[in-house]
C-alpha cells in the first residue's frame, strides 16, 4: 500500500465525521450568538443586566452538568440513538426558548437548550475515537475543529444580523433547519454504536452537590446587584448553602472516593490542582468579558447590533491565528511557558477596556481585541492538557470530567460576577454614558484582576524546557 494511501482517511469515515460535525455547529454557534443579544433581553423583558446574565449562566452551568451524563449514557446505550435524541433535545429547547413569554421561561428553556449542548459537545468526540481509534484523530480534528474555530467569529456576526432585521427570537429559530437536517442524516448515515459497559453506574448525588452548590454561590453573588455591597442577606444566605454543600460533598467525596464524580485523590497531583485553578480563574477571567464586550458597543459606544457583531471579529481571528501553534509549543517548551506568556499577552487585551470610551477609535479597539483573542486562544488548551499529567491511566476519565466540569462552572461565575459588578455600580448613581462606562471599566478591572491571579497556577505546570 502506497503512503497516499495510508494517509487518506476512508469516505465512510469521512461521512460519519461530517454528520456528527453538523449535529455540533448550532451549539457551537448558538453560545455566542446569544450573548449579542443581552440588550435586546433587557429591553423585551423590562429587566436589568445581573437578571438578563442568567440567560448565558445557566446555559453555561448546565453544559458543565452534563458532561458526566454524557460519558454515562454512552456506556449504557446505542451512541446513536443518545446523539440523535440529544439533537432533538437541542432543537425543542431552541424552538421553546425561541418563543419565551418571560424572563423566566427564557432562563429555563436555555438550562435545557445548555443541557442538550453539553450532552453533544462530548459525545461528538467519543463517537469520532469509537469509529476512527486514536491513529487517525489528528486528521480528524481538521473536520472537528471548524465550528469551534468558527463559533467566535461567525456567531456574533450571524446573531447580528438576525437580532437586527428579524428580531432575537430568530437566534434560536435559525437552529431548526440545521436540527431538522442534522436528525435526518443521524438517522440515515450514522451507524449504531454499541453500549460499552451497561453495567457503569452515576454518582448522581455528588453531580447534584455539585450542582447546587454551584448554582448557590452565583445566586448569592447576583443577589448582591440589588444593594450598594456584598452585606445583602440574600447573598450572605446563599453564600452560607453554599459553603455548607461544599462541606458535604468533602465527606462525601472522602467516604466514597470510588464511585464520586470527582475523587479528592486527584488533588493530590500538583498539576491537576493548578490546572482546575487556572480553569476557575480563566472562566472569570476570559470568559466573563465575552458577555460585557457585546454590550460595551452597544450602551457605551452606541454601536448597531451587526456592527457590534463585527467588532468583535478580531477577537476571533486573534484565536484563530494561535490555535494550529498550541499544540506544537506544549510539546516543545509546556503548558507553563505557554500560559504564563498567554496571560501577559490576555493582560494586555483587556487592561486599555478600563480606558476606552465612545470616542476610542475602532482600529485601536480592534488592535487590542486581536491582542486579546491571541491571549486567550493561548491559555484554555494547555491548562486542560497539563491536568493530565502525572495520573494513573483509571485517573484520566474522572479528570476529563472535572476539568470540563470546572471549565464551564469558572465560565458562568465569570458571567455572574462580571455582570454583578457593573449592575451593583449602577445601583444607587444617576444613569448616565459616563456613569455606565464606568461601571463597564469596573467589570474589565474584575476581569484584569482574575486573568492576574492566573500566574499563580500557572507556575505550577509543567516547564519542558527546566526539565531538558
Amino acid at each position: 500500500m502506497s503512503n497516499k494511501e495510508k494517509e487518506t482517511l476512508p469516505k465512510e469515515l469521512i461521512k460519519i465525521a461530517l454528520v456528527l460535525v453538523l449535529g455540533a455547529i448550532a451549539p457551537m454557534l448558538d453560545s455566542t450568538m446569544v450573548n449579542i443579544a443581552l440588550n435586546d433581553f433587557s429591553k423585551d423583558f423590562h429587566t436589568s443586566l445581573d437578571t438578563i446574565q442568567w440567560v448565558i449562566t445557566g446555559y453555561v452551568l448546565a453544559t458543565g452538568i452534563a458532561v458526566p451524563f454524557s460519558g454515562w449514557l454512552i456506556n449504557r446505550f446505542d451512541g446513536k440513538n443518545i446523539y440523535f435524541i440529544s439533537q432533538l433535545l437541542f432543537l425543542i429547547s431552541s424552538i421553546l426558548s425561541g418563543i419565551s413569554w418571560n424572563i423566566e421561561s427564557l432562563i429555563a428553556f436555555r438550562l435545557i437548550q445548555g443541557f442538550s449542548a453539553g450532552l453533544i459537545i462530548p459525545l461528538l468526540t467519543t463517537l469520532l475515537i469509537q469509529n476512527a481509534g486514536q491513529g487517525n484523530m489528528g486528521k480528524l480534528m481538521s473536520i472537528v475543529g471548524v465550528p469551534i474555530i468558527l463559533g467566535p467569529i461567525l456567531g456574533p456576526v450571524i446573531g447580528g444580523f438576525l437580532v437586527e432585521y428579524l428580531s432575537w427570537r430568530w437566534i434560536f429559530f435559525v437552529n431548526i433547519p440545521i436540527g431538522i437536517i442534522a436528525l435526518y442524516l443521524i438517522h440515515k448515515k450514522l451507524p449504531n454504536f454499541a453500549a460499552a459497559n451497561k453495567q457503569v453506574k452515576l454518582d448522581w448525588f455528588g453531580i447534584l452537590l455539585l450542582g447546587t452548590l454551584s448554582a448557590s454561590f452565583i445566586y448569592g453573588i447576583t443577589k448582591a446587584a440589588s444593594s450598594s455591597n456584598f452585606n445583602n442577606l440574600k447573598t450572605i444566605e446563599f453564600m452560607a448553602i453554599g459553603i455548607l454543600l461544599t462541606i458535604i460533598y468533602v465527606i462525601y467525596a472522602m467516604k466514597y472516593s470510588k464511585k464520586v464524580i470527582m475523587p479528592l485523590n486527584l488533588f493530590r497531583h500538583k498539576n491537576f490542582t493548578a490546572s482546575i485553578c487556572a480553569l476557575f480563574l480563566a472562566g472569570i477571567g476570559t470568559n466573563g468579558p465575552m458577555l460585557l464586550l457585546p454590550l460595551f458597543f452597544q450602551n457605551i459606544r452606541k454601536d448597531t447590533i451587526i456592527l457590534a457583531g463585527l467588532s468583535l471579529i478580531p477577537q476571533g481571528l486573534g484565536m484563530l491565528l494561535v490555535r494550529p501553534l498550541i499544540g506544537k509549543m506544549i510539546d516543545t517548551i509546556g503548558a507553563k511557558i505557554v500560559v504564563i506568556f498567554s496571560i501577559v499577552i490576555t493582560f494586555i487585551g483587556t487592561m486599555p477596556f478600563l480606558y476606552f470610551s465612545q470616542s476610542t477609535s475602532y482600529w485601536i479597539i480592534g488592535i487590542v481585541l486581536f491582542i486579546r483573542g491571541i491571549g486567550i486562544g493561548g491559555i484554555t488548551i494547555p491548562i486542560m492538557t497539563d491536568s493530565y499529567t502525572g495520573l494513573s491511566r483509571s485517573q484520566i476519565p474522572q479528570a476529563s470530567i472535572a476539568t470540563r466540569i470546572i471549565q464551564n462552572v469558572g465560565g458562568a461565575f465569570g458571567s455572574a460576577i462580571l455582570a454583578t459588578v457593573v449592575a451593583n455600580k449602577m445601583q444607587h448613581v444617576v444613569p448616565s454614558l459616563s456613569n455606565l462606562t464606568s461601571a463597564y471599566q469596573a467589570g474589565f478591572f474584575i476581569a484584569l484582576i482574575s486573568t492576574t491571579i492566573m500566574f499563580i497556577p500557572a507556575l505550577f505546570l509543567t516547564n519542558k524546557l527546566r526539565q531538558a
